[in-house]
Formats: C-alpha cells, structure tokens, sequence
C-alpha cells in the first residue's frame, strides 16, 4: 500500500513540475534545460510525499498540496545541484546519472540551483484559490527558514568546515538536524498548514517529522558504506572517501541499527493518538529505515 502511495505521489508531483515548468522560457534555453535535468532526472521526491501525506492525514486535499510539493522539491534539488558542485563535495554522480556541473558545466548549474531555488518562492507566492493568502505568507516564511542560513544552508556549512575533524555526539545531531532534518520537519509543516491543520496534529507532524529526520539520516550514513553504487545512484564511500563525520563512524554500525529502531518506534508513539489515519505515515517511518537507496 505505501509503495502504491508513494508512487503515486511521485508521479503526480512530477506531472505537476513538468506542467508549471512548460510554462516558463527565457533568454537562454541552456538554463531551462539545466533546470529540468536537475528537477526531473527522478528520485524518491520523498519531501513532496511528506507534504502530500501530512495534508491528507489533517483532512486536506491533494489539490492544497500540490504548490508546496512542488517548492520543496525545487528547493531540494537546487540543494543538490550546489552540493555536488567541485566547491563542495565535488561528486560526478546524482540519481545514477552525470551531476548537472558535469551534464552541463559549473557555471550553467550553479545558476540553475539559483534558478530552482528562487522559483519555490515564486511558486508559492502565486495566487491560490485553495489557500488563503495567510497561510501562503506562513509557507513561506517556513520554507525560507528551514532552507537558509538557520536551516539547510547552515547545516551545510557546519558540514564542510568539519570534514577531518571529530565532532561530538551533539555536534553532529545538531548540523544533521539542520541539513537534512529541517526540510523533512517543514515539508510535513507545510502539508499541516495546506489543510489548516490542527495545534494537535501539528505538535505531532512536529515530533514525527523530528525523529524521521534523524532517522532519514542515519540511515543515509549506513548506505553510504552498505549499499553500492548502482543502487544509490551516487558513489558508494563517498563520505568515508572525503573523511565526513557520520554517525556509524562516531558511534558504529551496530549502535546505529539500534537507533533506527528506537527512532522508528518513537515516530509512531506520537501518531498512536490519532489511529487509523496515520496508518501511511506509519508505514513510511518503518519504509525510512528499511530502504535500501
């Protein structure tokens, strides 16, 4: 059943990309072109899922969700293209196919990051008959804050400052926390303010989106000297090659495996409230930590 969902999802938040993205041309086509290899060159669009699942699970409809899927899956993908770029983590593979740097050239992909990341404000300050423009103004004041310079933009950078150095425990919860965890946490808050959610149902997409967070990321550390390549889509070791903090490394693998069931455990205390209707969000927290990619 969450496969069928997830699927789903992916499927109708990559209609809905390629629709609004058909619109757009500009003076240079290259930058278009740029845009839509890095946009939609697949993967899991597991934030857009987060928002499609958080609206239905606070009673909203698909149709109040589908702007925000789209703003937060170009604002991971702009993550990516800047992040695979030589200045950063230099890698040459993303969702098993060239990175956009290499696909295109430096200069063309750091502008397509550019590009996406501004477009998600744009998207969500556009008109919408489905949501008030209340609600529109709290998006983006939420995305803005967990992609910037309190979010994933400074997890990202507590993350390149740190390679070759030995963080504690609470140093590298804290820059995952706000690399990875901060557009988990606000794709679930975003699905939440789609519906109108409740306090009470907030507070819980609140502390299940915390502990999927962590999870999502230990879980990603563990593959990245588990998994291979073809699978991953990028290169496997990449982490331990360019000598990262990560959680098996401080802690090891078999702590690891330990924390995943404990943070999968905690994700569906909070929802246990709400019974039936948390059944996906259930199940996509046992699908994090069982995934293979």
């Amino acid at each position: 059943m969450l496969t069928e969902l997830l699927r789903n999802y992916r499927d109708r938040v990559e209609d809905q990309l390629q629709s609004r993205l058909s619109e757009r041309s500009g003076l240079e086509p290259r930058l278009q072109d740029a845009m839509r290899y890095s946009l939609l060159n697949g993967g899991k669009r597991m934030r857009p899922a987060l928002v499609y699942l958080a609206t239905r699970f606070c009673r909203g409809s698909l149709e109040q969700a589908d702007t925000a899927a789209c703003a937060i899956e170009a604002i991971h993908s702009y993550s990516l293209v800047h992040d695979d770029l030589p200045a950063m983590d230099d890698d040459e593979l993303r969702r098993g196919k060239p990175t956009c740097h290499i696909a295109f050239d430096e200069a063309t992909a750091i502008l397509a990051g550019d590009a996406l990341l501004t477009w998600a404000f744009e998207l969500l300050s556009q008109p919408d008959s489905t949501i008030t423009a209340q609600i529109q103004l709290q998006m983006v004041q939420a995305l803005a804050r967990a992609a910037g310079d309190l979010g994933m933009v400074d997890g990202q950078a507590f993350d390149l400052n740190s390679v070759g150095k030995q963080l504690t425990l609470v140093q590298l919860k804290a820059m995952h926390s706000a690399k990875t965890g901060a557009l988990i946490n606000v794709a679930l808050e975003l699905g939440a303010l789609s519906a109108e959610a409740t306090e009470a149902e907030t507070e819980a997409l609140r502390q299940y989106g915390t502990a999927l967070g962590l999870a999502f990321q230990i879980k990603d550390d563990l593959l990245d000297i588990e998994g291979d390549t073809a699978t991953l889509g990028k290169p496997q070791g990449s982490d331990q090659a360019r000598n990262k903090p990560t959680y098996p490394a401080l802690v090891g693998v078999e702590q690891c495996r330990a924390w995943l069931i404990e943070l999968q455990q905690e994700a569906v205390t909070v929802l246990e409230p709400f019974g039936s209707r948390s059944q996906a969000l259930v199940a996509l927290a046992q699908y994090v930590i069982d995934r293979d990619h």
